[in-house]
């Protein structure tokens, strides 16, 4: 029988709780590529899903280069209600430090995983899929050591699986074994690697209104900061960042985003899938570590989107393994004042939309 492949790197979460994580890289790609996470290597990740030992197929991990995670915004206009949010919503800075969460887990399943059904609340449909999932042994959710969500938080489980991205809101599987137990999930989302969902069109994305693994339902997994990247000083993607509800607006949101889940007022506070951008004169080199320095040019040249809230602080999600190369707090000298957002285009009153979809099952 061939062996399943798990490779427990770590994904940001909502719980801000930091968790030691990281595990072993068993995948088999003999092709060393460059990724859209600024890494190369035999770490199962190669576009080409090249098959390893045994005739097991390692999962895709890259939506198309066109997609917005790798736009570079750099030069991009600047939103006209910027200063409003800035003097308003963050008058009194983010709400705590600028700092890293390192609280999610990425999970890799190989072709000789075999998916299994799960149980989720009818009420998810049509907002979420409802296929079964492929589960490797030895992998984790977001905040735990293994499949079990015991605490009750967000316990994202995120799984690449041959094209496919499927990313679970409380997902949980008792026992915390791939197999075995009871599975359920209060949604899940599975993402097609092979399409750009994000350019003009209708439906956008998976459908405005629709809600999905985190508020905003955007793919959590391709804005994670990771190990590998934030080592390499080449971090070419945008990042994921969650700040206190209060601070969010209640009524509008902007594209990429096509949910929300805010309690400020509309209009002076942060819209979900709005996107910030480090300004082009703060010095980088002011930061103590080259590792730090990596992040903050990334977020000049491609920035970060405000896709869910947290219980209060602000924080931009990686994976568990980062505090192997990084201190969570290393870019703490990074102010509001310091970011600008850029253009996020027509509001979207979510109050007036429905979400419109046909939920995958198989």
């Amino acid at each position: 029988m061939c062996a399943a492949v798990v490779f427990s790197g770590a994904c940001g979460g909502d719980n801000n709780q930091n968790t030691d994580g990281g595990g072993t890289d068993g995948s088999q790609s003999n092709d060393a590529q460059t990724k859209n996470d600024g890494t190369s290597g035999n770490d199962g990740s190669s576009g080409d899903s090249s098959t390893g030992d045994g005739g097991c197929t390692a999962p895709q991990t890259d939506f198309p280069s066109s997609s917005i995670f790798y736009q570079d915004i750099s030069k991009a206009n600047v939103d006209s209600a910027w200063t409003t949010i800035l003097g308003s919503a963050f008058a009194s800075g983010w709400g705590g430090p600028f700092q890293l969460d390192p609280s999610f887990e990425i999970n890799y399943a190989d072709s000789c995983v075999q998916p299994r059904s799960f149980t989720q609340d009818p009420g998810a449909l049509p907002d979420c899929d409802n296929a079964p999932v492929p589960v490797p042994p030895g992998g984790k959710t977001e905040g735990e050591q293994d499949y079990f969500c015991s605490g009750g938080g967000d316990c994202h489980m995120i799984i690449y699986a041959g094209k496919r991205l499927f990313e679970i809101y409380q997902g949980s599987i008792t026992g915390g074994q791939s197999t075995g137990g009871t599975f359920t999930s209060s949604c899940e989302v599975i993402w097609d690697l092979t399409k750009d969902y994000w350019q003009s069109g209708s439906p956008y994305a998976r459908g405005d209104g629709c809600n999905g693994s985190d508020a905003a339902d955007v793919p959590i997994a391709p804005l994670l900061l990771k190990k590998a990247e934030i080592a390499a000083h080449q971090i070419n993607h945008a990042m994921r960042y969650t700040i206190a509800n209060p601070k969010i607006d209640n009524t509008y949101y902007v594209h990429p985003a096509t949910h929300l889940g805010g309690s400020g007022p509309s209009g002076t506070t942060v819209p979900y899938g709005s996107r910030l951008r480090l300004k082009g004169t703060y010095n980088v080199s002011s930061l103590a570590t080259p590792e730090a320095q990596a992040i903050a040019v990334a977020l000049q040249k491609y920035g970060m989107f405000m896709d869910d809230g947290s219980g209060g602080k602000m924080y931009v999600s990686a994976t568990t393994d980062i505090t192997q190369v990084i201190d969570t707090h290393a870019l703490g000298a990074l102010l509001p004042t310091d970011f600008e957002m850029v253009d996020g285009g027509t509001r979207i009153n979510f109050h007036q939309q429905n979400c419109t979809r046909t939920p995958i099952t198989q």
